[in-house]
């Protein structure tokens, strides 16, 4: 069976709570005793009331108090920050963490919200800018002199080595800037069917480049056991799949992993058999600190 590797996202967006969520900092350093290989968090700030914390700086209160996860963006929407800045950041990062970041991008997926026009930052042409950031990033990093879109020429120290890119998205131009500007793919609430697809297509333009063939990074939603909570959980984000994002009831069933730890060991493997090399799992229901454990449990049984 293809290795793969599990982690936990952990909560940054409007439920900052769960049961039995000590924090970002306690809750980092729980994953990594649990024996799981990265946390991660998320970017997306609304600027609507909506509760949200800043992606560097949570993942800095990770870093400090862990060793040996990787420290992943799931994922940094680049279009909205000035690059020089996010760059300073992502090194800053590296530097003090000994390098574990994972830098997942993406081009942001609410551009109308009250945040974006807060920073002045604007929809139009927010992949071009991605990919742009994309090209520049590297040499930002290793501290070479680089020059701006705007024109200015900026050098960063201390030099860091580029972490890996990994860029989001389900779409087929999402898979294509994966494979031609990047280290990895970063899809969310796919089955291991659509993980599969995506994977070949992501290959091919991948070989057809040139480049090597990307990671896979799957960004899910889990909940082991049987508990109330947990079922609820389970029932309304199946549903949430269907009414937003277009699955139908067969395939969103497939989505987020549940079960008996034997179980979801077993929709890890599915996952693993269908391309994915990380599966990054936001708790859903339950104790989260239990989850984590239950997880873990799934994890060592591959």
């Amino acid at each position: 069976m293809p290795a793969i590797k599990v982690g936990i996202s952990l909560p940054t967006m409007a439920d900052l709570a769960p049961k039995g969520f000590p924090g970002i900092a306690a809750g980092a350093r729980h994953v990594e005793q649990a024996g799981l290989d990265s946390v991660s968090v998320s970017d997306f700030i609304m600027g609507n009331g909506a509760p949200a914390l800043e992606a560097t700086v949570a993942l800095s209160a990770a870093a400090a108090v862990t060793t040996r996860v990787d420290l992943r963006f799931s994922l940094l929407v680049l279009p909205l920050r000035n690059l020089a800045w996010t760059a300073a950041q992502i090194g800053t990062l590296q530097h003090v963490s000994g390098n574990r970041v994972i830098l997942g991008v993406g081009s942001g997926g609410a551009p109308g919200t009250p945040f974006w026009q807060a920073v002045g930052a604007t929809a139009e042409g927010r992949n071009t800018r991605l990919v742009r950031s994309l090209e520049l990033l590297p040499g930002l990093l290793a501290g070479e002199e680089t020059t701006l879109p705007d024109g200015t020429a900026v050098t960063l120290a201390p030099a860091v080595p580029a972490p890996p890119v990994l860029v989001g998205g389900n779409s087929d131009n999402a898979i294509r800037r994966a494979a031609l500007h990047a280290d990895g793919w970063l899809p969310s609430m796919a089955s291991p069917a659509s993980v599969a697809r995506g994977v070949a297509k992501l290959r091919e333009a991948a070989e057809e480049a040139g480049r090597p063939a990307p990671t896979t990074t799957v960004w899910l939603h889990a909940g082991l056991g049987d508990d109330e909570s947990v079922r609820s959980a389970r029932a309304a984000f199946e549903k949430s799949l269907v009414d937003m994002y277009g699955l139908t009831p067969e395939e969103a069933l497939l989505v987020p992993i549940g079960g008996s730890p034997k179980e979801a060991a077993e929709r890890f493997a599915a996952y693993a058999e269908a391309g994915a090399d990380h599966l990054d799992l936001l708790v859903d229901g339950g104790d989260w600190e239990r989850q984590v454990e239950l997880i873990a449990e799934a994890r060592a049984l591959l």
